[in-house]
């Protein structure tokens, strides 16, 4: 009988000794570098965090999200009007429609460990305007002095969250002006306690 009683006692302790810790995202040591492509070559720029948390439990990634706030869009390989002008082209509804949907996010599913120097593919809902879609990518995840970082590359597919414009899959002849579907999020999280 006692040994019953001692079973569902240890599990209970066993459950309490996993603790799920939260980790604010810290937006102004967080980074997300955007990366677009095209036929005739590539742009690039930042985009701002809004907010995000990371969960660790007994020393690995168990969850989290982060928001992105897409008027912060920036381009960093042009300068001036060319800037300017591609900037507003993609606040625009064209393509993100900023006005509309100032915010984008991604909610980590599971995250699962791909070895034991933090690693591990990240499985979670990514919403860009009204569509939200699984989306995959690797990342890896640190924690040090109460500071966990965090760094993944995901490659997006605008064409699943209605950014159609100069899309191949939805318009033919576009030749040189095609705009490739994929464009990469380079995330770069630092999150504290």
């Amino acid at each position: 009988m006692k040994k019953f009683l001692f079973l569902p006692l240890l599990a209970i302790l066993a459950m309490a000794a996993s603790v799920a810790t939260n980790y604010t995202v810290d937006t102004n040591a967080s980074n997300v570098v955007w990366k677009g492509y095209k036929v005739t070559g590539e742009h690039a720029g930042n985009v701002k965090l809004k907010n995000g948390s990371l969960t660790m439990t007994d020393g690995k990634l168990t969850g989290g999200s982060f928001d992105i706030d897409m008027t912060s869009i920036t381009c960093t390989d042009l300068q001036g009007e060319y800037a300017g002008k591609l900037v507003g082209h993609l606040k625009s509804e064209d393509f993100f429609g900023v006005d509309k949907y100032p915010t984008a996010k991604y909610v980590i599913t599971k995250a699962i460990p791909t070895d034991s120097k933090g690693n591990y593919k990240i499985v979670g809902n990514l919403t860009i305007k009204w569509t939200t879609k699984e989306v995959k990518f690797n990342a890896n995840v640190s924690e040090n002095a109460g500071v966990v970082t965090a760094t993944g590359k995901i490659t997006v597919d605008r064409s699943e969250f209605d950014v159609k414009f100069g899309s191949g899959s939805f318009f033919d002849g576009l030749g040189d002006k095609t705009i490739y579907d994929d464009f990469d999020l380079n995330v770069s999280l630092s999150a504290k306690k």
